[in-house]
């Protein structure tokens, strides 16, 4: 995948819903979120962006793309969605795995935000 397109399909990921959730993330997916429970499998993400208002746009920065193998990517970048009034930016990371030609789904999704203060579970 050319690196435009890795930065389209983020992006759809960040202002699409769940169909685009469902499409693109796979079920085995990790993900680590600033929001309880903290770590997502796909299923449990798709279901957690269904009932959470959309961002309406992201741009990104410090954009680095890396491909340690064959059919698979690994990106890093500063995310600065807004929705409204709301603002949120974060670091973020994603793996992306090739299942056949031209369709791929994340593996693993990472977010830390900025300037946010995360609950610590074990706090209470």
């Amino acid at each position: 995948m050319e690196d435009t397109r890795i930065w389209e399909f983020e992006r759809d990921l960040w202002i699409g819903g769940g169909e685009v959730y469902r499409e693109r993330v796979a079920e085995n997916c990790v993900m680590g979120l600033p929001a309880t429970p903290f770590l997502f499998d796909g299923e449990a993400a798709t279901q957690a962006v269904e009932s959470t208002p959309r961002w309406e746009e992201v741009e990104f920065a410090e954009c680095v793309v890396e491909r340690p193998q064959e059919g698979l990517i690994v990106i890093g970048y500063r995310a600065h969605a807004r929705r409204g009034s709301e603002s949120y930016h974060a670091l973020c990371t994603s793996t992306l795995r090739r299942l056949e030609h031209e369709v791929w789904v994340v593996v693993q999704h990472q977010q830390t935000p900025f300037g946010v203060m995360v609950a610590d579970p074990d706090q209470g």
